[in-house]
């Protein structure tokens, strides 16, 4: 069983949480980390109720009852968006008894698109994200090229035949437009949304123009950024946000868009192999996204992510950001011999952060100049991260 990064602060979480959220997108392991947990508090006994099989679902009939009879064991609720009725009674049963570890919750959405968790149960419980694989995760038993191409699903991941993968891939793109998505509250054509879906990956990387978007589906440029905010509250797309707070510049305004797997972005955009994606235009911005999400996912929470880009042409694939401070501008290369250029380094200086760095992908670690150093995406979440 591969170890996940965030056992460890899932774990203190129960020593003093009434209840904690596991959130993170369908097929991430949710469900076995829980058990996993669940087994390691020490004298009480767990109880596993999966909202989505009728047979589990019927326990609930009177939850106050069943929460009542159970009040000494964790008890954990999978896919907890599917019956948000029961938030109200959590509090109530959690007041009543508030002692640590009493539940936790599993689901498939954001707080946030998870109906009245966060007024009902605020001040009781605290959300932590599960998201595929990361790279810090695998590093022993893959390689980069390898969790890159297959993404970071679980399932998918361990699936060495490229042709299995892709079946498990369409599988999955199918029970989020027919069941997930429309159960959360996205309500319309579903082969609407598989277009949607399948353009933002073409899009992956770029600066989102929500105008072509609209005229491509026919659908109202409100309607379009409804439909990406879903998206990205099911863990499925990332909407990196400019950096914009130097008034003196004439900044891009507009969010970038990504497909946060890497292996599904390859699925939607029908690559079958490795050797294929090589040939791609959609190499370098695969690289990219793929570097983001995997620092993106392992930063320390008081630090935030955008990009920034100036309409005269200094850009830089990602800005970390503690309180107001930028604590590390990061560009990120699929190169051997990365190379500056006059829009990165006046990107650096417009910046002032900390830290300058170019991430590629099996370069030595060295600074190209006083200000900037190079590093491969595995010295940089080995090594620096921690330090920002």
């Amino acid at each position: 069983m591969i170890s996940r990064a965030v056992t460890e602060d899932l774990l203190e979480y129960l020593d003093y949480f009434p209840v904690i959220g596991l959130v993170g997108p369908r097929q991430v392991g949710k469900t076995t980390l829980a058990k996993q947990l669940a087994s390691e508090i020490e004298g009480k006994e767990t109880i596993y109720i999966d909202l989505e099989n009728p047979k589990d679902a019927s326990k609930l009939n009177d939850p106050v009852l069943f929460f009542e009879n159970n009040e000494h064991k964790c008890v954990i609720l999978d896919e907890i968006q599917r019956m948000p009725k029961l938030f109200p009674i959590l509090r109530s049963m959690i007041d009543a008894n508030r002692v640590p570890a009493r539940f936790i919750l599993l689901g498939s959405a954001s707080p946030e698109l998870i109906r009245d968790s966060s007024e009902s149960l605020a001040g009781r419980i605290i959300y932590k994200e599960l998201t595929p694989f990361n790279l810090l995760e695998i590093q022993e038993i893959a390689s980069v090229d390898y969790h890159w191409f297959s993404g970071g699903y679980p399932d998918a991941f361990r699936l060495k035949r490229d042709k299995l993968r892709r079946v498990w891939m369409s599988n999955f793109v199918k029970t989020y437009v027919e069941r997930d998505l429309p159960m959360l509250g996205l309500d319309t054509d579903r082969l609407i949304i598989r277009k949607l879906w399948i353009m933002l990956a073409h899009m992956h990387g770029n600066v989102v123009n929500y105008s072509n978007i609209s005229k491509s589906l026919e659908l109202t440029s409100p309607t379009i950024k409804r439909y990406m905010s879903f998206l990205e509250d099911a863990f499925l797309i990332r909407i990196l946000q400019p950096y914009a707070t130097n008034v003196k510049k004439r900044l891009v305004k507009s969010p970038k868009v990504y497909i946060r797997d890497s292996g599904m972005l390859h699925h939607l955009l029908s690559i079958p192999t490795r050797d294929d994606l090589s040939a791609n235009p959609i190499l370098g911005s695969s690289w990219e996204g793929y570097v983001i999400e995997q620092i993106a996912q392992v930063l320390p929470e008081e630090i935030s992510v955008f990009y920034y880009r100036t309409q005269a042409g200094a850009e830089c694939n990602l800005v970390l950001v503690k309180g107001k401070t930028v604590v590390a501008s990061v560009e990120v290369k699929y190169t051997s011999t990365p190379k500056t250029t006059k829009g990165l380094l006046q990107s650096f200086e417009d910046l002032d952060a900390a830290q300058n760095f170019i991430i590629t992908p099996n370069t030595d670690d060295y600074l190209l100049t006083k200000a900037i150093r190079v590093c491969n995406i595995n010295d940089f979440l080995n090594k620096y991260v921690s330090l920002l």
